[in-house]
């Protein structure tokens, strides 16, 4: 099993919130990934449309796989933060969401700032769209990765 897929398998006992609301993983690699949402109840608002909440879920999932796949040979060996997280929500959100979220370096300089300095900070960058491909939410989030001691 290659670092990706073991990542992607065990995403549900990892982060079970994200599971809970109803996250999938779809792909994952090198400091990107893909996750979607589809609208329920569950996750809805007053107004039927997807809860603000349930977004930033899924974008902050999102963020979560991409920096892990980024640091895939060694996150077992890795505590990684969320620091602080922005989100702009850009349009009413309905159906099936899926984000689409990028690392802001390439898991190989992460990992030599973390072999320097035994830690490092980067964003992860997040666009979440709807069935048709607009933009309904932009997302940034930052994450503070060090070596578990």
């Amino acid at each position: 099993m290659t670092p990706y897929e073991m990542i992607k398998t065990n995403l549900d006992s990892a982060v079970p919130f994200a599971s809970h609301v109803g996250v999938k993983l779809l792909e994952l690699g090198d400091g990107v990934a893909s996750a979607e949402l589809d609208q329920r109840e569950e996750v809805s608002n007053h107004i039927n449309s997807m809860h603000a909440g349930a977004m930033f879920t899924l974008g902050e999932a999102a963020s979560g796989a991409a920096m892990a796949g980024a640091l895939a040979p060694v996150i077992l060996q890795m505590r990684p933060v969320a620091a602080v997280a922005s989100i702009a929500f850009k349009k009413v959100a309905k159906g099936r969401l899926t984000a689409h979220a990028k690392t802001s370096r390439e898991g190989a300089a992460l990992m030599a700032a973390i072999a320097d300095d035994g830690k490092v900070t980067f964003d992860v960058s997040v666009e979440i769209q709807d069935a048709s491909g607009d933009t309904v939410v932009e997302m940034t989030v930052n994450w503070y990765v060090s070596a578990v001691r």
